[in-house]
């Protein structure tokens, strides 16, 4: 939060997803909040086997570097979709990001998701991602469900 009291939200974390390499990296308290939107089951790594892990294990380094890959292109995508694309292209962006098997692995098509958080990762109104969802339906890429979104072509929203 700012000090104005403006929230951002820069990522979400779907189930079987993780977080937080680059604070242990870096050695350094993690600068934003991480806030559990739904029960939730967290399983916190100490930093020293975290570090043991880099110096000792070969697959575990290739698994943060892919980590941070992926962190970064999806980085890019955010200020690429906030600064060029119509907010029906965000809203598709912001959902098929979600479903990225590096970070978020086992996320099957059902997401339970609110339009309001969804606004959040997105960076628009509640109303403007209702109105992106019901285009992005109309188009059969997905389904408005009650409490959440079945996507029905993954590829489609990555193209939109």
């Amino acid at each position: 939060m700012s000090p104005e009291g403006k929230t951002v939200t820069y990522t979400g974390v779907t189930a079987g997803g993780w977080f937080g390499e680059g604070s242990l990296l870096k050695s350094e308290p993690r600068r934003y909040d991480a806030v559990a939107l739904r029960d939730t089951r967290i399983a916190a790594m100490p930093r020293p086997i975290f570090h043991w892990l880099l110096s000792s294990s070969i697959p575990f380094n290739r698994i943060i570097l892919d980590q941070l890959n992926e962190r970064l292109a999806q980085m890019i995508a955010l200020v690429d979709n906030d600064r060029l694309r119509e907010p029906e292209a965000r809203v598709a962006q912001c959902l098929a990001s979600l479903f990225n098997p590096l970070l978020y692995p086992g996320t099957d098509s059902y997401l339970q998701i609110s339009q309001e958080e969804i606004g959040h990762l997105s960076g628009l109104s509640r109303q403007r991602v209702n109105h992106a969802l019901r285009v992005l339906q109309e188009a059969q890429l997905l389904r408005i469900e009650h409490i959440g979104i079945t996507i029905h072509d993954l590829q489609g929203l990555k193209a939109w």
